[in-house]
């Protein structure tokens, strides 16, 4: 039996909170204009297995799925008066997936509006909704109460003494900085940890927003000025947000990193926000299973300034490779993506460039590791592409590589006569064939551009000059069917303002869509070049339908792929539907990349043949 979190508190112990919720819901296909709190009445069998989920992997605090269980919230779905029930039957769940050896502590998170006297809600008003959900969160059996992610100082204190009129439970009370440091209204970590200690929380936290490192520093700063236990869940790297929730990757190895260490900076209960998941958990519980003692100091780190004196002006674009400067004499461009080798042995694969080469192709696109399979190094085949007298175009990804490795493998890539890359942050090892694999993202593709920016102008990453620039022409992804587009367009805007020089899409089915993207993507002024792929089978066209994400296939073509599977000629189908996107896109786009669908060259040959479909 688990003794009260108070006893474990005054103890000394440091304990690990589960991860994101949300998170894991939009993992297993719940869509982000849910409420993933509602899931505790819709399918509490699901939320119950992620609170499993994180159970197993080491959490020793479950949070309830009631984030957003508050009246102002739930009253948009229908189910403002469901407050005080909901939050029971949540609390219960986690309750029953903890068991005897776990806490549950009730999350609480803002109402979404704002407080006097920056807004019309009364503070007496806000007091009335947090009890509402304290309400049902006692009834359902909690050990603890988490009030996260707050921005307002004030709110929070609603929420605070909402909680303390109905229990003496504890109360770990989390507030959110932004980049800067600071929360939205400009309050310090140190006028945060004033304020929780005065008002009586029992533990004073940060969470959201920011990675660890931005937290490692905060928390110090509010160990200063307290000596109440502090609390921190950092997301998994820097936010991108979508809509309202911000969903990011480090790798579960980065994460436990910073737990040891924030560990060692006084942080008592330690755990992950968004972009966490069980997997991260588990490494942080086996670190934090060889806890010391003792206490270390962190420097505060500067700052990198975003532009550096000395940059050397970039060489013209139609001067770094017959790719660019096709892209800046407005030709219009065709290649071949073609997957690198299985294998070490690449004659077979050789062959293949032979053919594309012997069809007319210029230029081949080289995918890295794409779907998190391991193939040979997209950087290598490249250079084998090269030897055959065709143009490599490198996919380049953030997944595998760290800051300094990526910057090493671009400059040994510019040594060696590479011109042409294509930006990405890369498939999550999850996605492949080995799904325990870690990964890096120490940055994202938005990142990764602003490197190459740099290289290009002979800085390294921290601005120092290299005595000679580099002339890659880089690209980066874009996604005409994302399920949220416009932050898909937001992304796609911080790429072209971090100098790419043209984007290449995801492969394009329903032409509907892909208008009603290029309408938004004209203004940014780079070229565009369509994916293009030729269904090889009916089973090809589900799989890229329903398996490959980012991708939008209509059901009108599934029809035509299934019916043509029927009367043997399925491949010939799926390059005359390839055919018809090539000759609707070509008038409007700098050009086209056809993909050798499971490695069929012939038929992506096919496509671009010379013929009155194209």
């Amino acid at each position: 039996m688990r003794d009260p979190l108070a006893k474990a508190l005054s103890g000394g112990e440091v304990l690990l909170f589960d991860g994101a919720m949300g998170t894991m819901l939009y993992q297993k296909g719940v869509f982000i204009n849910r409420s993933y709190d509602a899931l505790c009445l819709e399918d509490p069998d699901l939320v119950a297995s992620v609170h499993a989920a994180y159970a197993e992997a080491g959490a020793r605090i479950l949070e309830t799925n009631t984030f957003g269980a508050t009246r102002p919230h739930l009253a948009a779905h229908g189910l403002g008066d469901e407050v005080v029930r909901l939050n029971c039957i949540a609390a219960g769940l986690a309750r029953r997936a903890a068991g005897d050896d776990r806490w549950v502590a009730g999350a609480i998170g803002p109402l979404g509006i704002r407080l006097e006297p920056y807004g019309p809600t009364a503070l007496e008003e806000a007091r009335t909704f947090f009890g509402e959900a304290v309400d049902g969160l006692l009834d359902g059996g909690v050990d603890a109460f988490v009030l996260e992610t707050f921005s307002d100082l004030e709110e929070m204190h609603q929420a605070l003494l909402a909680v303390r009129a109905r229990t003496d439970l504890p109360v770990i009370a989390q507030m959110t900085l932004q980049e800067d440091g600071r929360t939205s209204y400009g309050a310090s970590p140190e006028d945060v940890a004033k304020a929780l200690d005065a008002w009586g929380a029992d533990v004073l936290g940060l969470n959201c927003s920011v990675g660890p490192g931005p937290m490692l520093e905060a928390i110090e700063r509010m160990a200063r000025v307290t000596t109440k236990p502090l609390s921190v869940q950092p997301n998994a790297g820097m936010p991108r947000e979508v809509a309202g929730r911000k969903m990011y990757l480090s790798s579960p190895d980065y994460m436990a990193r910073y737990a040891r260490r924030l560990q060692q900076v006084g942080a008592r209960l330690i755990g992950g926000c968004c972009g966490t998941t069980p997997d991260h958990i588990r490494l942080m519980a086996d670190t934090l299973r060889a806890r010391g003692t003792g206490r270390i100091r962190i420097a505060a780190r500067a700052r990198p300034e975003p532009e550096q004196a000395g940059a050397l002006p970039p060489v013209p674009l139609s001067e770094r490779s017959r790719w660019g400067a096709r892209l800046a004499a407005g030709e219009f461009v065709a290649t071949l993506e073609l997957l690198p080798p299985k294998g070490a042995d690449a004659t077979a694969w050789l062959e293949q460039v032979r053919a594309a080469r012997a069809a007319g192709i210029e230029a081949i696109n080289v995918p890295d590791g794409p779907r998190a399979q391991s193939r040979m190094s997209a950087l290598a085949a490249s250079l084998l592409i090269a030897r055959e007298g065709l143009e490599p175009v490198v996919h380049y990804t953030c997944r595998d590589r760290n800051l300094l490795g990526m910057q090493s493998d671009l400059l040994g890539a510019a040594a060696l006569g590479i011109r042409n890359l294509l930006l990405v942050t890369g498939d999550p090892p999850k996605m492949g064939p080995y799904p325990q694999a870690t990964a890096v993202f120490d940055i994202d593709a938005i990142g990764l551009a602003n490197m190459v920016r740099h290289l290009n102008q002979g800085q390294d990453l921290g601005g120092h000059p290299m005595g000679s620039q580099t002339a890659f022409c880089y690209g980066v992804g874009v996604n005409p069917a994302a399920l949220d587009l416009d932050h898909e367009m937001r992304r796609f805007a911080w790429k072209v303002e971090a100098g790419a020089q043209f984007a290449i899409t995801q492969p394009v089915f329903d032409l509907k869509q892909f208008e009603a993207f290029l309408e938004r993507a004209r203004p940014f002024g780079i070229p565009i070049v369509a994916g293009i792929w030729p269904f090889a089978s009916h089973r090809n066209a589900e799989f890229m339908a329903n398996e490959v994400p980012g991708v939008a296939v209509p059901r009108d073509l599934l029809r035509r792929m299934q019916k043509a599977e029927v009367a043997g000629r399925a491949a010939a189908e799926g390059v005359a539907i390839a055919r018809e996107m090539l000759a609707h896109v070509r008038e409007d786009l700098a050009g086209v990349q056809v993909s050798a669908p499971l490695g069929k060259v012939d038929l992506a040959l096919a496509v671009l043949a010379p013929g009155p479909e194209a």
